[in-house]
């Protein structure tokens, strides 16, 4: 059991890996949140999943050659969303199929390479579980810098986003470049779920870019008004499951996903009261 209670989660604030894991939380919530609404609104969910799942080659890839994971995770994502829309795009496979294809490659890498290391160690168990309660300022910045990227193109391109994601081939005719917003939105995606495998984990990253998203959602408001409350609820999580983990010493990846769970059964439960 924790040494720590209720009453002194005051105290927890004095601790610099608590106030990291919680600002680090937060960062990683709201970029998942803003990527996964629009993943959901584009019935692009399970993107996340195949992407993350293909991502633990790349971890598996930059350990056993000596580089930071995050690029080899970066490197291998960026490579599996692209390739998933390719082969969507020229018939090769339908959009279930090809996630299936590189998701299959991903891992199947990442299997070969723990073979080669000589089995599982620490670091790749951290990177499958998350390892949020381990973050240093190196990586708030990094989470910073993803955050201030994707709502900067986010803005930037809200207009365009919407069209795109509402009615692709409506937007093709305002003349709005789909396939390059497109590109660079699969690209905030495999950035994304790379820099958040530290936080929540290979295995849970798909729950936190899509409950938030989906727990708005139940609101039914405006879309702007979604997105705000997609953020609001995947931070609130986020924080939420930061501190209940350290005060009760269970694993922070599953209380933060239980908690935004939790929470979207409850909006859920509600709102079908009302």
């Amino acid at each position: 059991m924790s040494s720590f209670s209720l009453l002194d989660l005051p105290s927890l604030f004095q601790y610099q890996f608590f106030v990291f894991a919680l600002v680090g939380g937060a960062l990683a919530a709201i970029v998942s949140a803003w990527i996964g609404l629009f993943l959901i609104l584009r019935k692009e969910s399970m993107l996340v999943d195949g992407v993350a799942h293909t991502a633990f080659g790349g971890v598996a890839l930059g350990l056993f050659i000596g580089i930071d994971p995050m690029l080899g995770a970066l490197a291998v994502s960026t490579v599996s969303v692209f390739g998933i829309t390719y082969m969507r795009r020229k018939g090769l496979a339908q959009s279930d199929s090809a996630i299936a294809v590189m998701m299959a490659m991903g891992f199947s890498l990442g299997l070969i390479i723990i073979s080669m290391a000589g089995g599982y160690n620490t670091d790749l168990l951290s990177y499958l579980f998350g390892s949020i309660l381990t973050i240093d300022q190196g990586d708030i910045l990094v989470l910073v810098s993803l955050a201030v990227i994707i709502i900067s193109f986010m803005v930037f391109f809200y207009k365009e986003m919407l069209a795109v994601t509402f009615d692709e081939d409506g937007a093709r005719l305002q003349g709005i470049p789909v396939n390059a917003l497109t590109m660079a939105f699969n690209l905030l995606v495999a950035l994304t779920i790379a820099l958040s495998i530290q936080v929540i984990g290979i295995i849970l990253v798909v729950a936190m870019m899509v409950l938030p998203g989906l727990t708005a959602l139940q609101l039914k408001r405006s879309f702007k008004s979604t997105l705000i409350a997609s953020t609001v609820f995947g931070t609130l999580a986020a924080v939420l499951g930061v501190m209940l983990s350290t005060i009760f010493d269970v694993a922070t990846s599953g209380v933060i996903v239980f908690t935004a769970a939790g929470i979207f059964l409850f909006v859920a439960f509600f709102q079908r009261l009302g």
